[in-house]
């Protein structure tokens, strides 16, 4: 059964050419012009990928995708002719999987795409047993996490990251170790994707997000879950 693209652009010749390419590569597609529209068709079909414009009129790319992401879960890749720090991480910041800036290969983007999709469809990693470090607590059986014996509702990929971590609680873990762990060893996107997913985890284990000390910066290498 072939998977279905929901592609989102404003501009009938990129949406054309993206159905071309996609349905080429053996996707369903399924077009829409405007943010309203696309979520509205995501709810309908329920896609198992969208390829977002940012800059759309009304509701742009990056709202869209954070509804999709807490609606549907569906994976996200942004698509803009911008090229700005501040563009990229607000994309990561909403739950984006990957950013690919325009003009771009369709080759490369299929690529990103089967990686996507690869990533979406993988076991999580990490099958073992309960873990308690200090006052956080995990549970890959029932998918659970706890601070202080309160529930802590995390995305799929920060709990993935947060069992990474403490499985190897004391070890400094590069960037480069945790994206091959977490997001696989495909993952086209921004490396920086980490440091947006460790901010947004300390945001609910740490007391006090500002001066960590469970999730804790090894200067020149990455992260460590510092043991108490």
């Amino acid at each position: 059964m072939s998977q279905t693209i929901l592609v989102v652009d404003d501009e009938q010749s990129i949406l054309d050419m993206l159905q071309y390419n996609l349905e080429k590569s053996g996707y369903e597609v399924v077009t829409a012009g405007n943010g309203l529209d696309a979520v509205k068709l995501a709810h309908r079909h329920h896609p198992d990928l969208a390829i977002l414009d940012i800059t759309m009129p009304g509701m742009d790319g990056l709202e869209v995708c954070g509804r999709l992401r807490a609606e549907l879960g569906t994976p996200v890749i942004l698509l803009t002719a911008r090229d700005s720090e501040i563009d990229k991480v607000v994309g990561l910041e909403v739950g984006a999987d990957d950013y690919v800036t325009k003009p771009f290969s369709p080759r490369e983007l299929v690529a990103r795409i089967k990686a996507v999709l690869r990533r979406a469809k993988a076991p999580t990693p990490g099958n073992g047993g309960r873990l308690a470090l200090g006052a956080v607590s995990l549970d890959p059986l029932k998918h659970e996490v706890r601070l202080h014996d309160i529930v802590v509702n995390l995305t799929a990929k920060e709990f993935t990251l947060l069992e990474y971590l403490m499985r190897n609680a004391g070890l400094a873990l590069s960037r480069n170790a945790i994206l091959d762990h977490v997001w696989g060893y495909d993952f086209y996107g921004d490396p920086r994707t980490v440091d947006v997913h460790i901010r947004r985890l300390r945001e609910k284990v740490e007391p006090d997000p500002g001066t960590p000390h469970l999730i804790v910066t090894v200067a020149g290498v990455g992260y460590k879950f510092q043991m108490e």
